[in-house]
């Protein structure tokens, strides 16, 4: 019995260090903006152009005069600048563009949480902040590691729970079940 139990219990270790269990913003400084994103875009002096745009789902923003503008994995400096761009050729005479993220995409959390689903994202959310959102840990839960995938990745990676642990816009966590 003691050897079936040290073999389920075996495998990597969850990642307990890194990026995710930093207290800094510099995952939202370094934002790739996606689908479900709400950004404000502000052109200097032009108020009818200024206002708040929604990416779509096929990760373009559509914006007056110039149509559609790629913003999928666009960073907010990158996106103010390839707008700046389409509407300096022709439209605006030097435009002056700014943009910002307004409504980050929502994350889900599923598994052994009460109230698995979709929420909003807000800014500087951990773990135990994604848990309380889903109204807590069911009886069953595993509440010493969680499972995170990453916005725009295939697997997900094990991470032990901790107050630290960030989450990040589009992130799929998942709580396990534990097994006694």
């Amino acid at each position: 019995m003691v050897t079936m139990l040290s073999a389920c219990a075996g495998g990597p270790a969850p990642i307990s260090s890194g990026e995710r269990y930093t207290a800094s913003n510099a995952a939202v400084e370094t934002y790739l903006l996606g689908a479900g994103d709400k950004v404000r875009i502000t052109i200097y002096n032009e108020p009818a152009l200024t206002g708040d745009y929604s990416i779509a789902s096929d990760g373009t923003l559509s914006l007056p005069l110039i149509g559609n503008v790629p913003a999928l994995g666009q960073t907010t400096t990158q996106l103010a600048s390839d707008v700046q761009r389409a509407f300096a050729d022709g439209y605006l005479n030097s435009p002056k563009v700014s943009a910002e993220v307004i409504t980050y995409r929502p994350f889900y959390i599923l598994g052994e949480v009460k109230s698995p689903g979709q929420y909003p994202y807000t800014t500087g959310l951990t773990a135990y902040n994604a848990i309380a959102t889903a109204q807590g840990f069911t009886p069953r839960a595993r509440k010493s590691r969680v499972f995170i995938r990453r916005f725009g990745e295939t697997a997900e990676l094990e991470y032990a729970l901790t107050p630290d642990l960030r989450i990040w816009p589009g992130d799929t966590v998942r709580l396990g079940e534990r097994y006694f």
